[in-house]
């Protein structure tokens, strides 16, 4: 609950931010250049609601992502196995043509001895989708956040997304989905580790 007011909050600020006029002329700019009429009725506030959309769309340029992972606990029972979170889902945007990426990751670590609240694993990961992104990169950094911060036996990512980029223009071939993974650590060494965390995350 503490994480869905917290996104409320600043979706609720990224609203009040004032607009720079360079930044709505920019818009009007590419409202023209689509063949519309930036001043009519039901465009005239659409450059201010664009560029503040655009300023929420990209928040993870204002944050990095490992500081969710400075906070972790020890007392876990002596609990060592897999921890995993599956099917969470995202949006991020492509940096090539600025089209939505709408998917979802599982995210999956190997603890030596210490663990991390499951929710700051979803905020890693909105962290770095909250950019202008390709979705290999996207994987790779996710995984490298938590290998690199939280030194666990191992990390396996996968995300599964479509990109409007493909489905709704160029090739225009909707419900292709795009599935990538990176795997570190033992889930990368052990055959048997890495099939069993690839099950689990239904594939």
């Amino acid at each position: 609950m503490g994480d869905l007011i917290q996104t409320a909050l600043e979706a609720r600020e990224a609203a009040k931010l004032p607009v720079p006029d360079d930044v709505q002329d920019a818009v009007r700019v590419l409202l023209r250049w689509a063949g519309d009429d930036p001043d009519r009725e039901g465009l005239l506030d659409t450059p201010k609601r664009v560029a503040r959309a655009w300023k929420e769309y990209c928040q993870g340029y204002g944050e990095d992502p490992a500081i969710h992972l400075a906070r972790t606990f020890e007392e876990v029972g002596g609990y060592d196995e897999l921890v995993l979170l599956k099917d969470i889902p995202f949006q991020s945007h492509c940096e090539h043509h600025m089209a939505p990426i709408i998917g979802k990751a599982s995210i999956a670590y190997m603890p030596r001895d210490r663990v991390v609240g499951i929710s700051k694993l979803a905020r890693v990961l909105h962290g770095f989708a909250r950019r202008l992104q390709v979705q290999e990169r996207l994987t790779a950094e996710v995984a490298g956040c938590i290998w690199d911060n939280l030194k666990p036996h191992g990390v396996a990512v996968v995300i599964e997304a479509q990109h409007a980029c493909m489905t709704a223009r160029g090739v225009r071939t909707p419900g292709v989905g795009m599935v990538t993974s990176r795997l570190h650590g033992c889930f990368l060494d052990d055959e048997k580790t890495r099939k069993e965390v690839l099950s689990l995350m239904g594939y």
